[in-house]
């Protein structure tokens, strides 16, 4: 019979070989910095915090930057505050045999991943709520940055995968909030 546990022990089994994976068939000396200055990108959320504050000063573009930021301060709490603490994971390079971390030590727990968290909450919102040229470029940079957590080594695939669930759901949450917001007020108004 297959319990829970037994999944739960696959899926780490399948998380640390693909990092494995990456590490043998996919990193290249070449790519390596580049592959870093993406995942630096993510810092704190820092590029996502900047442009959701440019986003703010165009008048047709500031419910994109307000939703972004909404969304962002989401995505932190459920991610950092909450479900790191909860879960408790232990960051591959630690666990995986052969799996060498190309960037510093991580201070805190690996999932979920908060550059996945944060990178989606804020990309989502931009791309549903400005000009496709400003919204998919938003996308891809949310992709690279969250691959990129895999690439050095420092996430899992479940933790990027978590990550951008929980982004999504901010998202979607950040919208949901202002939306209803909004209602009210044109009922009031």
């Amino acid at each position: 019979m297959i319990t829970l546990d037994t999944v739960i022990q696959q899926l780490h089994i399948w998380d640390g070989q693909i990092l494995l994976f990456i590490q043998e068939h996919l990193r290249m000396e070449a790519l390596n910095p580049i592959v870093i200055a993406i995942t630096n990108l993510g810092n704190t959320g820092i590029v996502w915090i900047v442009l959701s504050i440019v986003l703010l000063f165009p008048k047709k573009t500031r419910r994109a930057g307000l939703l972004s930021l909404l969304a962002l301060l989401g995505s932190l709490c459920v991610t950092n505050f909450l479900l790191k603490n909860y879960v408790a994971r232990v960051r591959p390079y630690e666990v995986v045999a052969g799996l060498q971390c190309l960037i510093a030590a991580q201070p805190d727990w690996s999932f979920p991943s908060g550059h996945a968290s944060a990178s989606f909450a804020s990309a989502v919102v931009i791309y549903k709520s400005c000009p496709r040229g400003i919204g998919v470029p938003a996308l891809v940079l949310a992709f690279a940055i969250s691959l990129s957590r895999l690439y050095v080594g420092v996430h899992y695939p479940t933790d990027v995968l978590g990550g951008a669930v929980v982004g999504v759901l901010a998202a979607w949450g950040a919208v949901r909030i202002v939306k209803r917001r909004e209602i009210k007020g044109n009922r009031e108004g």
